[in-house]
């Protein structure tokens, strides 16, 4: 077997090889927060040096546990509830309500090394931190870890935060087979968990004051910006079209250019059309055919059919469905200007979740007062767990620069002076939550 790319050594050295000792304050460790990286790091760590823990993987669970001990040294009470979420709850002076923050330590196959760690060990640290320097909060603070964010092995996903929210249908998840055609109960069995747990792990959400999520960001526009950390502004919600163009099948080289319906060059048409709508009704919309379908796909052969999928997403509900709606018109203008028929079929549509504008301000107090920097707004293209969260109570989340935007993916890095500096601004911002003389819970 080829030698890891990055050992738990070799990942630490490279995280603290240019930290800035500085920002070791607060109760704030950068070389803890390195050291715990390095080492979930090593869980289900694949010969191209990514991170392999699928969700209910023995990997997985070992990375949940690993966590649990860092837990019990900061001094948490943990529980664990029927669809695997981890709880870690450092005591406040008051029951409730409680302030939650965390994120996922499951990972999209050959992932990478922060997407979802970061997140955990976030939190996490403002709970080491305090109880280091012997503070507590007014009220109670939670590290969570989310089961199942990523959906790789069930194409879905935000299992664990959708249990918690009390989202969760039986029946669909009975019927849920993995990559193997294993069965979801069958597969969470393996993993000690239960069908009905997963339905039990409802909470009464009316005990939680906020969520606050801190992730990687997926992109560049913090890169650009050279900025450690973004105030996220809302979480895009994705619609997914089917849409099929029927043409009519024809010999290439007896079928005159005059007499033909090309399927291709029709659906060629749309997809270049397709481009110029996003900014038309919003800065923060986007749409993508990542999905193409030829048929009969042969050299010689007129395209008779062509599939394809367009992602539609935005952080605003009404544009996102302006989108839809212009994309839709200009897929049936297309086929009837080449006269060829179009079927299209909407297969998904999550509503967007925005964060709140008083969410927002938090959070720029929190940069200000800690960092003394701009804050820099910036939408969620991407789905988390947050966004289960946010439909239901205050939800904020803190982005953490990436290095040439790469994610899901063994290259995926983030300094350790940027996570450092994000875990600052989230340790203000849970204090400002959590402490009714800031002006958390009043």
């Amino acid at each position: 077997m080829p030698t890891p790319v990055l050992s738990a050594e070799t990942f630490h050295k490279k995280l603290v090889s240019d930290y800035d000792q500085s920002l070791n304050h607060s109760g704030i460790n950068g070389e803890r927060v390195a050291e715990r990286l390095a080492k979930l790091s090593q869980i289900g760590l694949t010969e191209q040096g990514g991170s392999m823990r699928i969700s209910f993987s023995p990997e997985e669970r070992q990375a949940k546990e690993l966590v649990k001990g860092w837990m019990k040294e900061a001094g948490l009470n943990i529980r664990e509830d029927g669809a695997g979420n981890v709880f870690g709850v450092f005591k406040g002076k008051k029951q409730t309500p409680v302030v939650l923050s965390g994120s996922h330590v499951d990972s999209v196959p050959n992932g990478g090394h922060f997407d979802g760690p970061l997140g955990v060990l976030a939190a996490l640290e403002v709970a080491q931190a305090w109880r280091d320097t012997n503070y507590q909060p007014d009220y109670p603070f939670e590290v969570v870890i989310f089961t199942d964010e990523e959906g790789a092995r069930f194409n879905g996903g935000l299992t664990g935060s959708r249990a918690m929210a009390g989202e969760i249908d039986l029946s669909k998840q009975k019927q849920l087979k993995d990559y193997n055609g294993r069965t979801f109960e069958e597969v969470v069995a393996e993993d000690g968990l239960k069908l009905e747990g997963f339905t039990n792990a409802k909470r009464d959400l009316s005990e939680i004051a906020a969520f606050v999520e801190v992730h990687i960001e997926q992109g560049k526009r913090l890169e650009k910006e050279n900025l450690p950390v973004g105030i996220v502004t809302g979480i895009a919600g994705p619609s997914w079209l089917n849409v099929t163009f029927q043409g009519e099948a024809g010999h290439a080289g007896n079928t005159p250019m005059n007499d033909r319906k090309d399927a291709l060059v029709a659906a060629s048409e749309f997809i270049g059309k397709v481009k110029q709508f996003p900014s038309q009704v919003s800065s923060s919309a986007v749409a993508t055919i990542g999905k193409l379908e030829v048929h009969p796909n042969g050299v010689n052969v007129i395209p008779g059919e062509v599939r394809l999928t367009v992602d539609i997403r935005d952080i605003h509900e009404h544009t996102k469905d302006e989108l839809v709606h212009l994309i839709v018109n200009a897929a049936q203008e297309i086929a009837s200007a080449h006269q060829i028929e179009v079927n299209i079929k909407e297969t998904l549509n999550v509503k967007p979740v925005e964060v709140s504008k008083d969410m927002q301000e938090k959070a720029a107090n929190s940069l200000a007062q800690t960092l003394g920097i701009r804050p820099y707004y910036l939408p969620s293209g991407a789905g988390h767990d947050a966004m289960v969260v946010g439909r239901h109570v205050p939800m904020a989340m803190l982005f953490t620069k990436s290095k040439d935007g790469i994610s899901h993916n063994p290259k995926e890095w983030s300094s350790l002076n940027d996570c450092v500096k994000t875990i600052h601004v989230l340790k203000n911002y849970i204090e400002q939550l959590c402490d009714e003389t800031k002006g958390g819970n009043e």
